[in-house]
């Protein structure tokens, strides 16, 4: 921690997430938003000016190379995750890795071992436990209140977009499917046997417009059979309102849970009507709430307190990635995999 109080904190990638995440830290006591970087000059100079960040740079190795920088947000694409990692890993900074924490499951296994060798602490952007709404799902499930565990389907669809937003950077099931697979095996307490997926391609981008997974969750130990469903569409209709069209349903033997964050609670009528964002990353001006700042929060508290992130444990985050490239596999292949213990 440098010689003041505050953790300084810098973004490596100021683009859309990355200003986000910029406008959040401002918000946080404790932390000073130090500086940003973007190999785009044009937008890293508006976007720095815009928010006042005290130090830009076009490469991250200017960043990383400032003593004076304490921690560091990789909001930059996933395939970059990687090396931007690495490097501030051996930098010794703290770091806050956006998911999916790797392109690879290989590369993931890398940066955790990076990370224990590390001075700096790492944690993974697994945002959604940070949500009350599947938090408190996950304490009543382990409270045994709808008994046995028997399917989960969760959704996370969005309206169509231009490639250049979405599917020209990363598949919907890596992209999102991710995040419901990780709750799944957050509230189960356990990883997939097997995997079968599909994909959907509708427009002619990159990667395919939805996916479809079906894990097989089930406990031989326990004689139980539970099965999870994610679906991941990318292509509902440019008029829709919804912010993220996020729902789950978990079964039990004697109980069912539904979450639905599709509905926000806040319903602008206009031109273009629509819901805005009222838990994730409100624009809020005072700034003083959201599920991105609780998340950002605690890891802030972390390593105030020199204590492991155990929210998120970078194990955990691995394994998410693994499956979920595992689900991707399945879809291209078009095939089950059977998933080692």
């Amino acid at each position: 921690m440098s010689g003041d109080t505050q953790l300084n904190w810098s973004i490596l990638g100021l683009g859309r997430f990355g200003r986000i995440h910029a406008r959040t830290l401002q918000t946080i006591r404790g932390v000073r938003l130090h500086s940003a970087c973007n190999r785009n000059e044009d937008v890293l100079q508006q976007h720095a000016a815009e928010l006042q960040v005290p130090k830009i740079s076009t490469t991250a190795d200017d960043i990383l190379a400032d003593s004076e920088v304490d921690v560091v947000s990789i909001v930059t694409h996933w395939q970059d995750h990687y090396p931007l990692a690495m490097e501030a890993l051996s930098a010794g900074k703290h770091v806050f890795l956006e998911k999916p924490m790797a392109a690879t499951t290989a590369q993931a296994q890398e940066i955790l071992k990076a990370s224990r060798q590390s001075e700096g602490k790492l944690m993974v952007g697994h945002i959604c436990r940070f949500d009350p709404r599947y938090s408190l799902a996950r304490e009543r499930i382990l409270a045994g209140e709808i008994g046995e565990v028997t399917s989960i389907h969760a959704k996370r669809n969005l309206p169509v977009a231009p490639a250049n937003i979405r599917l020209g950077k990363i598949p919907p099931l890596v992209g999102d499917g991710i995040h419901d697979l990780d709750l799944a095996m957050w509230m189960l307490g356990r990883k997939p046997n097997s995997v079968f997926a599909r994909n959907i391609k509708i427009h002619d981008f990159t990667y395919p417009d939805a996916g479809w997974a079906m894990f097989d969750f089930s406990d031989p130990a326990n004689s139980s059979e539970t099965v999870v469903v994610i679906e991941t569409h990318w292509g509902l209709p440019e008029t829709t309102e919804t912010v993220i069209d996020a729902r789950m349903e978990i079964i039990g033997t004697t109980g069912k849970i539904s979450i639905d964050c599709g509905q926000t609670g806040l319903h602008l009528q206009a031109k273009h009507s629509r819901y805005l964002d009222t838990s994730y990353w409100p624009p809020v001006k005072t700034g003083t709430f959201g599920v991105l700042r609780s998340e950002l929060e605690y890891f802030a508290r972390c390593i105030e307190s020199g204590s492991e992130p155990s929210l998120v444990t970078t194990e955990e985050a691995c394994d998410a990635l693994e499956m979920i490239l595992l689900a991707q596999q399945s879809a291209d292949q078009q095939q089950m995999l059977t998933i080692k213990a």
